[in-house]
């Protein structure tokens, strides 16, 4: 299992995600799955990905291929794409057929494979975009009534993002709640786990603003995880019935 969560907002766009992949107790995998697509000052687009390995995996090494391809055209590379409407196009029919492909190689096994994306960016000349694939390939766009998209284990870090995050949020803000709501996932499901991928993208930047990767026993993360504990048990103490 895994968690990713991006958020849209007025400044810049905010997107944390967990690398891993299988908790098993003699099995406990590491894959990145935050993948940056970047021509600085032409456009930035950020993929974050959840499900079956094989799928998510083979899909990025095909987008990866489209954009290499000497005959490429805004129909098949997300580097050449006119909007970010058409990149999420792109990612999702290339989702949606590499997952039924390798559905067709499960099905004698009766067993299936599935896996959901965000992608989120902007190109020159048009605005921050942030959108939800879904395995079929279809998708929903992030909006000012619902400034975050998630996948994987959410439900675990949703409330705290329901309750402070809206698109005023500061950059700086938001990062500190996409951090305390991977916190809350962290301590509540084993399968999501360390390290964390953090990337901040500025408002009109066309490029990464800032890019972090977050190792077991950091120590700010650390002091922030106690001090959100802290602060909740106070404030729990303080309710009164």
């Amino acid at each position: 299992m895994t968690y990713c969560v991006g958020l849209l907002l007025d400044r810049g766009m905010v997107l944390l995600s967990d690398t891993r992949t299988n908790a098993g107790l003699d099995n406990i995998s590491t894959y990145r799955k935050m993948f940056v697509f970047e021509a600085p000052g032409d456009r930035v687009i950020t993929i974050l990905t959840a499900g079956s390995l094989s799928v998510t995996q083979t899909t990025i090494a095909r987008l990866h291929d489209a954009i290499d391809d000497p005959e490429a055209t805004p129909d098949t590379s997300i580097l050449k794409a006119e909007t970010m409407l058409k990149v999420a196009d792109i990612v999702g029919r290339t989702l949606a057929e590499t997952r039924l492909e390798i559905d067709e190689k499960l099905a004698a096994a009766q067993a299936g494979a599935s896996a959901s994306m965000i992608v989120a960016g902007q190109r020159k000349g048009g605005g921050m975009r942030m959108f939800l694939i879904y395995p079929e390939g279809n998708y929903i766009e992030a909006t000012e009534d619902t400034p975050f998209l998630q996948i994987g284990e959410h439900k675990y870090g949703k409330p705290i993002l329901d309750r402070v995050v809206t698109m005023e949020t500061s950059l700086e803000d938001a990062q500190k709640a996409v951090l305390l709501s991977m916190d809350s996932t962290l301590r509540s499901n084993l399968s999501v786990g360390m390290p964390l991928d953090l990337l901040v993208i500025e408002k009109d930047a066309l490029k990464v603003s800032t890019r972090r990767r977050i190792e077991p026993g950091d120590a700010g993360f650390a002091a922030m995880s106690q001090a959100w504990s802290q602060a909740l048990r106070d404030a729990f103490g303080q309710i009164r019935v």
